[in-house]
This record gives C-alpha cells, sequence and structure tokens, in this order.
C-alpha cells in the first residue's frame, strides 16, 4: 500500500495540467459508504461540475478536497501536494488558495456589505483600510453591486445576496474558486445573472472553478467537463454535450429529469401491505 501511494505521489507533481487530482477515494460514515474508489481530475484553468442524484456526497467531496474531513483511504492532490501530509500551518495556507461561495450566500448579518467581502481581507492581511477600500470596491464593481456597499444582508434580494457572496469569495484572489449549489432559489434573470458571473470571472481571473449542482441547463452553458456521481463513483464524465449524448441510463435520467430510471422514486422500504396490516395481509 505504501509503495502504491508513493507511485501516486510520483505521478501527481505540480507541472501537471490538473490543479487537483483524486485517486482511489473512500470515505464512509459509520456503515454508509458515500465514495469508493473514486477517480476524478480537476484541469486548471477550466469550470468543473460536479453533478448527481441528492445523497450522493457532492459537498462532501468538496469537505474533503479542502480537507474539512479525511478520507479512509485514497490520496487527495491540490497542485501536486497531498493534502493529508499537510500540518496545521500548511493546511491554512492551502485553504487560503480557495474562494468558497456558499449554498445560503451565508452573509453575516451584523455586518453591511462593504464589511462582509472586506471580512476575509481584515481576517488575513495587515493591509491598509484605504487599501481594503479600494480592493472591496472593486470586487463589488466586478459583481455589479459597488452601489449597493451600504446596504444590509437583509434588504438584498436573492441574487443580490448571491453576488455579494461572490464578491466576498473573490476578494483574496482565490486559485480555485467553489460553488455549492450556486443557482439554489433564484430567478431566472438573478440564475442568468450568476451564470455570467461564473463564466466571466474564470476566463478574466484565470482561476479554476468547481460547481455543484443539480441544474442541469445552466451547468451545460457554463462548464468545461461536467462528473455525474452515483454509488460512490464516477457514473460518467465530459462535455455537456459528451452526456446528454450518453447510454447510460442513469446519465440520460439525471440529464433530462426523468422520474422513471435506475434513480427509484421509492426509497428502500419493507413490503408496503405487510408493513401496514402486519404479516398476515394477503
Amino acid at each position: 500500500m505504501l509503495r502504491r501511494r508513493e507511485n501516486w505521489l510520483k505521478a501527481l507533481d505540480g507541472s501537471s495540467e490538473n490543479l487537483i487530482e483524486i485517486r482511489d477515494l473512500m470515505y464512509s460514515r459509520g456503515s454508509r459508504v458515500i465514495f469508493k474508489d473514486m477517480n476524478l481530475t480537476i484541469k486548471r484553468g477550466e469550470v468543473t461540475a460536479l453533478m448527481g442524484p441528492s445523497g450522493t456526497g457532492k459537498t462532501t467531496l468538496l469537505r474533503l478536497i479542502t480537507r474539512q474531513l479525511v478520507p479512509q483511504h485514497g490520496v487527495i492532490c491540490v497542485d501536486g501536494v497531498d493534502i493529508s501530509s499537510l500540518n496545521q500551518a500548511g493546511l491554512y495556507e492551502m485553504r487560503k488558495r480557495f474562494g468558497m461561495l456558499f449554498q445560503n450566500g451565508a452573509l453575516l448579518t451584523d455586518y453591511n456589505v462593504f464589511e462582509n467581502v472586506a471580512f476575509p481581507l481584515r481576517e488575513h492581511t495587515s493591509l491598509s483600510n484605504r487599501l481594503i477600500r479600494h480592493v472591496v470596491l472593486t470586487k463589488l464593481h466586478a459583481v455589479g453591486l459597488r452601489g449597493a456597499a451600504d446596504m444590509w444582508p437583509s434588504q438584498l434580494s436573492g441574487g443580490m445576496a448571491r453576488r455579494v457572496a461572490l464578491a466576498r469569495a473573490m476578494v483574496m484572489d482565490p486559485e480555485i474558486l467553489i460553488y455549492d449549489e450556486p443557482f439554489v432559489g433564484l430567478d431566472p434573470i438573478s440564475m442568468g445573472v450568476i451564470v455570467r458571473l461564473v463564466r466571466r470571472m474564470n476566463d478574466a481571473l484565470g482561476i479554476t472553478s468547481i460547481i455543484v449542482s443539480h441544474d442541469v441547463a445552466e451547468v451545460s452553458t457554463v462548464a468545461d467537463c461536467s462528473y455525474l456521481i452515483s454509488d460512490g463513483k464516477v457514473a460518467a464524465s465530459g462535455s455537456p454535450d459528451e452526456l446528454h449524448a450518453a447510454n447510460s441510463e442513469l446519465v440520460r435520467q439525471f440529464m433530462h429529469g426523468m422520474a422513471d430510471g435506475p434513480v427509484a422514486f421509492h426509497f428502500e422500504a419493507p413490503d408496503y401491505a405487510e408493513q401496514l396490516l402486519g404479516r398476515d395481509a394477503e
């Protein structure tokens, strides 16, 4: 096993076009297996989507990539570095390379828009107030909300709050930007704005983006590569067009939103009549 791990690490050097490499990942919670022998690659400079039915562990995978969770087996490398080998100081430095857009925005309700975006700078840098003001207004301008700097989270629409959260995620100029369900709860206009920002920010800043989402149509317009996760493994991968054309029943069911298919409507349960009426039911 040790030799196999050494071979993995030799192959995953920082000169690769792959920024994140996951090899033979296994992770369980109690008796429930979340991932089993999962292999996945995220290329530099691309928008990569992680999709799949609910409960397949997509958000758990993000936590493993940022080492909030530790796998039982396998290797996760970020820019050629096995993150399991990092000490606490190294882990904190690695996490500074990530920006995170949380599913609900996670704005701090006691801070206005400006201070929400400024928060990471105040916590992790020694920049002067003048420079912080310059950086924050620049990021807010990039998402179209410089004029909302003095507003409070309670005054923002859902789409505006998501854009403020995106400005905060970008304020430290991360190399990797993670979006956890960025389109949930948005009206069509706000959703279109976020989709455009994801693509524009990725290309303009030269970063790498990871999107977890159920919204197949929106993801298909922005992702360079998509992974469909099911039963603890990658069920399919490729460009959105390739996934739409796939022959797999599971892929077709998910990509086209079909009610019937490998993902059953009913969760596994005892016999219906027996459970309702008892063992003697005919």
